[in-house]
């Protein structure tokens, strides 16, 4: 049945048969026979159907909470024993907000060191993407914030506090600059990720603070996006300190605080609320632990 499960999950996250056939490895004439089977077993309706998938029924939902409970705990059994067996080694999925991809390697790095057998994939995601990655098992942890929005269902370890910069173009609107205060932000021509992302949101929030309106000349869901016009396009940005900071020696650019308000906000690693957790997952958040200790 745990096959069967596997395909319920992924097509309740698609929401379409054939990305969900081809997300599981299967034909989607396979998907939906094993679909139908799951009906029959649980002898309810799980989807409904009419040309295209139109959505789960009352029951589908409810059995989507099991399926996603039976299958992470399948997964967890599974390699539990293959670490009594070899040792931690795997695929150890990470999603990241745009904004930390540059401090993960602090968390990753030596995590590979005690643990060379584990390999990382990393996605770059928003805080909400991360979310639903882990409730739909996509990820096994994500790096997000931990401190301006509701999580739900994680556990969380705090790794540091992002402080915030102002990147321009070195030699203008910052040259000899100190610091910059949220308000003075306003009356430049700005680049910003997008309102999806929650560093957006934390900018606009402190801007509308300070009695000032982020209105952007540019979005992007890219970082790198928006060094780029600042580098080449003469527009300016806000960044986490340690970002601005790297591009700023990289890039020949001014980066200068934000003040007024002062502001700081807590990014941590975070993972499913599930007991146990995968060997792989509890040896993560023990390394985010020790790097957090680090940081006092």
């Amino acid at each position: 049945m745990i096959d069967k499960l596997e395909m319920f999950i992924a097509l309740a996250h698609t929401r379409h048969f054939g990305r969900a056939a081809e997300e599981c490895g299967v034909t989607q004439p396979t998907l939906s026979a094993g679909i139908k089977q799951l009906e029959e077993q649980l002898g309810v309706m799980l989807v409904w159907r009419g040309t295209r998938y139109q959505g789960l029924t009352p029951e589908g939902q409810r059995v989507l909470d099991w399926a996603r409970r039976i299958v992470a705990d399948t997964r967890a059994m599974r390699e539990e024993m293959r670490t009594a067996r070899q040792g931690l080694s795997g695929v150890l999925r990470l999603a990241v907000i745009p904004t930390a991809l540059s401090t993960v390697t602090a968390l990753t790095t030596p995590f590979r060191a005690r643990h060379p057998d584990i390999r990382f994939r990393i996605f770059s995601r928003s805080s909400a993407e991360i979310l639903a990655m882990l409730e739909d098992l996509e990820a096994d942890a994500g790096v997000t914030y931990l401190d301006s929005e509701p999580l739900g269902r994680v556990r969380a370890a705090p790794l540091y506090r992002e402080r915030y910069m102002a990147l321009a173009p070195a030699g203008g609107a910052l040259a000899g600059r100190e610091s910059l205060g949220w308000a003075e932000l306003s009356a430049l021509p700005l680049a910003l990720l997008t309102p999806d992302m929650q560093n957006r949101r934390l900018v606009s929030q402190h801007m509308a603070e300070a009695g000032a309106e982020a209105d952007p000349v540019l979005e992007a869901n890219s970082v790198i996006t928006l060094v780029t016009h600042v580098t080449e396009g003469g527009l300016a940005t806000v960044l986490p300190s340690r970002l601005a900071e790297l591009f700023g020696r990289m890039g020949g650019l001014d980066a200068v605080p934000l003040v007024a308000p002062e502001a700081e906000h807590l990014i941590g690693l975070v993972a499913p609320e599930r007991d146990p957790a995968t060997p792989a997952v509890a040896a993560l958040m023990r390394e985010a632990q020790r790097l957090a200790e680090a940081e006092v």
